[in-house]
């Protein structure tokens, strides 16, 4: 099994190495101003996305997503439990999820801008709520499906409600909220993006956009790799996060798999 999980940690390291070698291969004597060298692409990497906007657009893209998924990850949960317990919140909030879910997430960035106006607060806006939904659903159905006979079990040992819910069904459900949360992530860093392009003059993806308008190619390419290399390392660290809090689960499983 050990061997297997590092197998598949070589493939999954390997894989973009591989890509990015093909690329400096194929793009190598490349006179095209529309595809440079890879060479090329990569010194203004380094100049631009390392020292000269290091602070100014890559911290603050961050900062961005990072916040926003945090009260997408929170309210997600807290109104996942309220619509999955409460009926009358059910009732009220059901409707209201199938057809804000119906909406896909960049298309809220112009509302935004429109109520909200420019900036930093527009961006976090966006990024929380269309972040919301995926943890949210996944929350609520992650409730629902908790067996009754572990209920019938809480019930027996008399576990008050909060008991239960943080003892029972927060567990019990914490493998769908960490799927719903997964997606949410992905979600924010794509509202992220597109925020930053339609409603800023700061940010990875305003400064990659602009490198696009003023035929700064290698600038524009650049700025696609940053964002490739920052969802590919967050993705990682989101895995690592999940494999240590669902360990218990994650054992469980493949202790079923070899029986």
């Amino acid at each position: 099994m050990r061997n297997v999980a590092v197998r598949n940690w070589v493939i999954g390291a390997g894989t973009p190495v591989l890509l990015l070698a093909a690329w400096w291969f194929l793009s190598a004597n490349s006179a095209d101003p529309f595809f440079p060298p890879l060479e090329t692409i990569l010194i203004r990497f380094q100049e631009l996305w390392l020292f000269d906007h290091f602070q100014s657009d890559v911290l603050l893209s961050l900062g961005n997503l990072f916040l926003g998924f945090a009260i997408a990850a929170v309210a997600g949960v807290v109104l996942g439990f309220v619509t999955a317990l409460v009926p009358p919140a059910r009732w009220m909030i059901d409707p209201l999820i199938h057809f804000l879910r119906g909406i896909p997430p960049v298309a809220l960035v112009p509302i935004f801008i429109s109520l909200i106006g420019f900036g930093t607060q527009m961006r976090v806006t966006s990024i929380a709520l269309a972040a919301l939904f995926p943890t949210m659903i996944a929350t609520v159905d992650g409730i629902r499906s908790v067996s009754n006979d572990l209920m019938d079990v809480a019930r027996v040992y008399r576990l008050s409600r909060k008991e239960r819910v943080l003892n029972v069904l927060l567990p019990a459900a914490m493998p769908q909220i960490f799927s719903g949360l997964q997606v949410s992530l992905q979600v924010a860093f794509i509202v992220m993006i597109a925020s930053e392009m339609l409603g800023s003059s700061q940010g990875i993806g305003a400064m990659t956009l602009l490198a696009q308008q003023s035929f700064m190619t290698a600038d524009m390419w650049a700025g696609i790799l940053l964002l490739g290399v920052i969802g590919f390392l967050v993705n990682i660290l989101f895995s690592l996060l999940k494999r240590k809090v669902l360990s218990w689960y994650i054992g469980s499983r493949r202790m079923a798999r070899a029986a």
